[in-house]
Formats: C-alpha cells, structure tokens, sequence
C-alpha cells in the first residue's frame, strides 16, 4: 500500500462530504422554485439526500465486486449515525424525544432493521429482497407525507422544521441544478476514488474489505448527516437532529440496500451476519428506547452512545488483528 491510494482515499472522502452538501443545497433550491412544501422537502431530501454518499459508494462497491464494502458501508452507516453522530449531539445539546413525533418513524426503524437482520442472516440479500425493501420503503413515504399533510401534526411539523434546515445555496433555478448536477459528479467521483482505494488498502493490510466499509467508508459517507445534526444542535434544534437520523437510518436500509441488491445482489460476509448485523440490532433497539421511553438523549447518554462507539472500534481493531 503506497501513500497515493491512501491519498486517493482521503480525496474521496473529501468529495463525498462536499459532494453530498452540494446536491442537497442545490436539490433544495430547486425544490423551493418548484415551490415544494418544506413538509415534503423535510421527509424526502432531508432523508434522501444525505444518503446519496452511502447510495453511491454501494453501488460503486456491489458493481466492482466488493460486497464486503457495500454491505458494510449501509450497516456501519447506521451504527455510526446513532452512536457517534446521536451522541456528539446530545453532549453538545440534550435531545429531546417527543414520542408523538415519531409514532410512525419509529415503529418503520424498527421494523427497517428486523427485516434488515432477517434478510442479512440469510447471507445475502437477492433482487427480490430488494424489490421488497424499495416497496417498503415507498409505502411508508406515501402513507407518512398523505397522512401529515392532512392531519399537519407534531410528525408533520418536525419533517417542515427540517425541511426549513436545509438551506439552498442559490435562488436560481440555474445555479440550483448546476449545484445539484455537480454535487452529484462530485459523488459519483469520491464513492468511486473510496471504493477503489478501500478495495487496495483491505487488500494490502489482508483484512476483510467489510471492515474498511464499516469505518472509514461508513464514517465518510455519514459526513453529511453529521453536518446536519451540528447545524441543527448549534440552532438548539436536536429534536430535528433525532428525526433526521432516524430518517436516514431508514433509507440506508430499505432504500440503498434495496436499490443495492436490486442492481447488483449482495453475498454478506460471515463477519457481518455474525456480529455486526446483531450490533446494528442492539444500538437500534437502544436508541428507540431512549427516544421513545425517556423522551430524550441526554448528556449522559450520549456519552454512552460515544463510549459504545469506541468499544465497537475496539473489537473492530482486535478483528484485524487476528487477521493479519
């Protein structure tokens, strides 16, 4: 391994981040030229958007062979979103949890990752599985935007609060779909540069690729949703920072491993069926149990979701270890 793949890497990151920030920013402005509700803007490009980095850097992972990358890449985006973003939040800011405001979102997370784990301790997940999560995941937006559009209650006013969050970084259609065209070249770029790069270095070091996507590749493509939970924690609006991980978490899985699975089937390697995909399982159940029972993250559970996080790493490290 020689210092311009690691380099390669770096770069890829790089242009994930502002990649990803570019495409939502000019997604935005054109969504509020085409005067699109922030309610729909909230719960589609709040969601969708800051996973465009995972969704790409799978699919570049699944198409050049390495469903190691791909799978871990969806599975330690999660992780990583709940326990290393949730929790530098809440340390910023406690977290409050209004369980009105997430009386469908929870319950999809839920049931998003019991599926997730069904079909992943199968060892792989096929087109049909696919097909089935991208349904999923397509009856749940329709039911949740029809039903808050007529209702307009604390779900639906969480999804406008984040909607208004993501500010367009230009007023004209122009500039918005040159913004939103080359935030998208950017990531197509950077998942492509990380992807190839992570293929190398898991290749020099003798490890498995999926380790590399469970770190580095998942913390990459989570740059975008950790700029939104900073921004929403310094405009003391973590509850919006709750909703948008949970969102995220939710398209993570139904939509890039669906849309994944429905290009390019996925094998999961034993790692992940054996441990990794349990871990997503206990952090879920974790997070929704504070979100739902105690009304809040607080300072102290935050640092516990951090402190979970580094163990994690941990066994990650003593994993390569006794693999190289």
């Amino acid at each position: 391994m020689d210092l311009s793949t690691v380099f390669c890497a770096l770069l890829g990151l790089i242009l994930l981040g502002i990649g990803g920030d570019v495409l939502v920013r000019g997604a935005v402005g054109l969504a509020e030229l085409l005067k699109v509700s922030p309610l729909f803007t909230g719960l589609v490009l709040g969601g969708f958007g800051t996973s465009t980095p995972e969704l790409v850097t799978s699919l570049s992972a699944a198409l050049q062979g390495s469903p190691g990358i791909a799978i871990g890449n969806i599975i330690g985006s999660n992780i990583a979103n709940t326990l290393l973003i949730l929790g530098l939040t809440a340390i910023i800011l406690p977290i409050p949890a209004d369980p009105r405001s997430f009386r469908r979102d929870a319950p999809m997370l839920a049931i998003a990752t019991l599926v997730c784990l069904a079909v992943v301790e199968t060892s792989s997940v096929g087109r049909l599985s696919g097909a089935l999560f991208l349904l999923l995941l397509a009856g749940y937006l329709w039911h949740t935007y029809r039903m808050e559009k007529q209702r307009h209650d604390a779900p639906a006013l969480l999804h406008e609060q984040q909607g208004r969050l993501l500010e367009p970084a230009a007023r004209s259609g122009a500039l918005s779909a040159i913004l939103a065209l080359s935030g998208l070249a950017g990531i197509l770029v950077g998942a492509n540069l990380l992807v190839t790069a992570s293929i190398q270095i898991a290749a020099a070091l003798g490890i498995p690729d999926s380790i590399i996507g469970l770190t580095v590749v998942a913390v990459g493509t989570s740059l975008p949703e950790l700029a939104t939970s900073v921004a929403a924690a310094v405009k003391r609006q973590t509850d919006i920072a709750l909703g948008n991980i949970i969102g995220s978490n939710i398209f993570n899985i139904l939509g890039i491993l669906g849309t994944t699975a429905l290009v390019r089937p996925i094998r999961i390697p034993d790692n992940v069926v054996d441990f990794d995909a349990w871990v997503l399982f206990g952090v879920t159940g974790l997070l929704l149990y504070y979100a739902l029972s105690e009304a809040r993250i607080s300072r102290s559970e935050g640092a516990v979701f951090l402190l979970l996080y580094a163990a994690y790493l941990v066994l990650l490290a003593s994993r390569v270890l006794g693999a190289t």
